[in-house]
């Protein structure tokens, strides 16, 4: 259903530069992704800020983020408003995991600083669905998408994908590990994007991308542009 599929730059350029940093996304930009993840904490003072584990400070000083205003974060911390920035200059989409409930009102406030198509290229992941099933009526502008694990469907795949079209959420991200052609033309059956995380090598990608995936994650972005290229060429 996306053709060409989504190359997500996970936590930016991980693999070859420090991650959720600015010089990693744009090492990713530079290395041929056509998007970028990572995940988004809001500060004290409601600030929208990219980090991996939420928190900050030296072994015996850790805050959480929540806990820290903007100003008082260490200097290598950006704000989703510079990924927004470099994903709009260079046409990318963005992939975002949303770890606090402010985050998807801030997504809408900045999206509505980019005019145009750039809304579209914006996902939001959640990874409860509980949440996700509350969220989703509030912010049918954006699109949101189910992160799990197949083993966490009691319902199964079918019934979630069913859920999903009905909430109106966009995708369904799991591990490459679960998806198989099958699956993939289930989602899209349900008329849901199917996105796959954790693909780390090239055997993988070009397996996720030949049973019909829309998105694929991976740390290294050097080695998923080499094999999307081989593939859709």
């Amino acid at each position: 259903m996306l053709r060409p599929p989504l190359l997500f730059a996970h936590r930016g350029a991980r693999a070859h530069e420090t991650e959720n940093t600015l010089a990693a996304f744009r090492l990713a930009v530079r290395l041929g992704a056509t998007g970028i993840e990572s995940d988004v904490w809001m500060t004290s003072d409601g600030v929208a800020v990219l980090d991996h584990d939420g928190v900050v400070g030296s072994r015996l000083r850790r805050r959480n983020i929540a806990d820290v205003a903007r100003a008082d974060l260490p200097g290598h911390v950006p704000e989703l408003r510079d990924l927004f920035d470099l994903a709009a200059q260079h046409g990318l989409a963005v992939s975002l995991d949303a770890k606090d409930p402010g985050v998807y009102a801030e997504v809408r406030a900045l999206l509505a600083r980019h005019p145009g198509d750039f809304a579209d290229r914006v996902f939001v992941c959640c990874e409860d669905f509980a949440v996700l099933s509350e969220v989703a009526p509030k912010f049918a502008d954006l699109r949101l998408v189910d992160s799990t694990r197949l083993a966490k469907m009691k319902e199964g795949p079918e019934r979630r994908l069913a859920v999903l079209a009905e909430l109106g959420v966009t995708a369904l991200n799991m591990h490459h590990s679960d998806w198989n052609g099958g699956l993939v033309t289930l989602a899209h059956r349900f008329g849901r994007l199917a996105f796959a995380w954790d693909a780390q090598f090239e055997h993988t990608i070009t397996d996720l991308l030949r049973m019909g995936a829309d998105a694929v994650y991976s740390d290294w972005v050097d080695r998923m542009v080499d094999a999307a290229r081989g593939e859709l060429d």
